[in-house]
Formats: structure tokens, C-alpha cells, sequence
């Protein structure tokens, strides 16, 4: 079995081409820019060239991508988008085109003088030559990581996201009920977009959000249980108590707002059950369900992954760093590929 996963952050996006073949040690891997981060720097070429844009493509994330957008149009430059590509910059095109971006329609593209950005989030063409360069193939099967708040154009995307994760934990918490393999719920935009993007010619596309997908990766370090796996990505943290490969709790914040001060204290709390949604939504932050509180004294292990986790150096809890198969910043791969064969072993064999 050869699956390509890709866990797609704000920073990086890291690479594993898992071959089960191979001890997963030596499967081929990278840590390359995301496609957020590439995206801003073609948007910034062209602000700095003095050049209109013209955004086509999907739905991707923002972050970089967005304020390089809201640079350019404050630069007296023009942006024009199609609808799925708009979509990135807001659930509400409405509130995109007061942003000055002006929609149009696909059939319309030919009629713009101005630079094409392909939006995606995977950029397969670009992986293919990657690999091509050392007589490798990419394979039929993918297993993508993506941060998706879902469509909420009347209500705080934070909101909307929590509500998902609630749902989530309240049927149960299972990581595999994160993962999508071939299908994704309609309220997922950014994820359809993934899987339409490689629908074409694949053979099975698994899809997982990342918070999820690091924590599952993560607990190859684990022992016993319960624990807490704490992933400080670029742009989010989150923190999760599971049992038996199910969330049971989880608060999630821009790591940017974080210290170990206030991670320190999030732990505890959200273990005691005592940390809620309104403290960590109205400090900014996504938010915090708890399903179960299994209080902190019974915590086995607090596990910190992410390529912030130097935030937690000086904790006064006891944390572990997690390194699964030797690598830190595969961590959500990891996860992916045991979400892909749970998914493909379980699937029925009619569908």
C-alpha cells in the first residue's frame, strides 16, 4: 500500500509518501511552504509589480493568502475572483466584494488583463514534479490534513466550528469519525475542495481536519491512558484528553495569544472539567467542549507535539515531547495513515 499524506498547516505543509512496504522511518518525506504561504508571496510579486490579480481556482485557506489580498486592494490595486476562489477570502461573498474584490463568473476569465493565482490547497502538478525528480510517482491514494471552520456566512466561523467538534464528541469522539474517506459533509467547503481537487484519477482521498489528525499521531508515544496531547502548530493549539483512541475533551487558540502560563492553566482546567467555551471563544480564541472530565490527577501523560511546543519549555506539569517514528513534524501524517487503513479496513464492500 502507497498513500501520499499531506497534513496542510498555515506554515508548512508536511509531507509523507507512505510505502507499507518500508519501515515508515525511511519512507520519503518533506516539510515544504504551505499553500497559503505560496499563494501570498505570488500575491505580493504582483503588488510589488503593480500588477491587477485575478484569483481563480477553490476554496482554500486564508490566513497569509487573505491579508496578502487585503494588502494589494490597499495598494490601490485591483482584485478580481471567481466565486469559489472568493469563498477564501469569506463564507459571505457579499462581505468579499465590500472588501473591493470584484466576482465574476468563470466564463469570464479570458476578459481580465490582469495575473492568474490558482488558488488550492494541494498543488499536485507542482508534488508530481517534486517527485519526479527522483524517479518517484506519486500514488493514486491521498490522505489530507486541513483546518476547516466550515460555511457559516451569518454567524462566527469559531461558532459554527465548535458546534461541528461538539457533535462530534457527543456521538462518541472516535477519531474516525473526524476522517472522511470519498465523501465529505457539505458544510465542510474547504475539505470538498481537497476532494474535488483529487477526485480526478485517485483512487481513495481521505480527508481529516488537522487538530484531530496530529492528536491521533501523537499517541504512538502513548502508553496508558487517559492523556492529553497539546499540538502548537503555527497558527492554532490545541489541546485534547482522550482515552482509548476517543476525545473525550478539547479547547482550541491561535497559538500566537498563547504562553505556558496560560496553556499550563487550560490543561488543568479542561481536564477538571471547569474550562468553557465563553472564556476560550471571548479571549479570542475557537473554543472548548468537554464532554467528560477526567480530572487531572488521573492524567497518565501530557504529550506536546507541533513546531511551537517550545512555548511549553519551563511547564510545571509533566510533559513529554512527542517524536512518533523519530519525526515531530510528521505527526499529523502519522495520524492521517492510521485514519486511511482504520477508514479502508472498516469500509463495507459495497461502497
Amino acid at each position: 500500500m502507497k498513500v501520499l499524506a499531506i497534513d496542510v498547516g498555515k506554515g508548512t505543509q508536511d509531507i509523507l509518501l507512505y510505502d507499507s512496504t518500508q519501515r515508515t522511518e525511511n519512507c520519503i518525506k518533506m516539510v515544504l511552504p504551505s499553500q497559503t504561504q505560496i499563494i501570498a508571496q505570488r500575491i505580493m510579486q504582483a503588488t510589488a509589480k503593480g500588477r491587477n490579480i485575478l484569483l481563480t481556482g477553490t476554496t482554500m485557506g486564508g490566513g497569509p493568502s487573505g491579508r496578502a489580498v487585503h494588502n494589494h486592494l490597499q495598494a490601490g490595486l485591483k482584485v478580481f475572483a471567481t466565486k469559489k476562489a472568493a469563498l477564501t477570502l469569506h463564507d459571505n461573498l457579499e462581505k468579499v466584494a465590500s472588501m473591493g474584490v470584484t466576482l465574476i463568473e468563470d466564463h469570464e476569465i479570458d476578459a481580465f488583463n490582469a495575473r492568474q493565482i490558482v488558488m488550492c490547497d494541494i498543488e499536485v502538478n507542482a508534488l508530481s514534479s517534486a517527485f519526479d525528480l527522483f524517479d518517484t510517482q506519486i500514488p493514486q491514494d491521498f490522505a489530507i490534513a486541513v483546518q476547516d471552520h466550515g460555511e457559516s456566512p451569518d454567524m462566527s466561523n469559531r461558532i459554527f466550528r465548535f458546534d461541528h467538534f461538539r457533535k462530534v464528541l457527543e456521538e462518541g469522539g472516535e477519531f474516525r469519525r473526524f476522517a472522511y474517506l470519498n465523501h465529505v459533509p457539505p458544510h465542510l467547503t474547504r475539505m470538498r475542495s481537497v476532494m474535488q481537487t483529487l477526485n480526478n484519477g485517485s483512487n481513495n482521498v481521505l480527508i481529516m481536519d488537522t487538530g484531530p489528525a496530529a492528536i491521533c499521531g501523537a499517541l504512538a508515544d502513548v502508553i496508558d491512558y487517559p492523556v492529553v496531547i497539546v499540538n502548537v502548530g503555527n497558527g492554532h493549539t490545541l489541546a485534547a484528553v482522550v482515552s482509548q483512541h476517543r476525545i473525550l475533551a478539547l479547547f482550541e487558540h491561535h497559538t500566537r495569544q498563547m504562553d505556558v502560563v496560560k496553556l499550563d492553566d487550560y490543561i488543568r482546567r479542561l481536564c477538571d472539567g471547569k474550562l468553557t467555551f465563553n472564556e476560550v471563544f471571548d479571549d479570542g480564541g475557537h473554543g472548548c467542549h468537554i464532554k467528560k472530565a477526567v480530572g487531572s490527577t488521573n492524567v497518565r501523560s501530557i504529550i506536546v507535539t507541533g513546531p511551537n511546543r517550545q512555548i511549553m519549555e519551563g511547564s510545571d506539569l509533566d510533559i513529554f515531547f512527542a517524536a512518533p517514528h523519530g519525526d515531530m513534524m510528521l505527526t499529523g501524517c502519522f495520524g492521517l495513515i492510521d485514519m486511511f487503513i482504520t477508514s479502508l479496513s472498516s469500509r463495507s464492500p459495497d461502497t
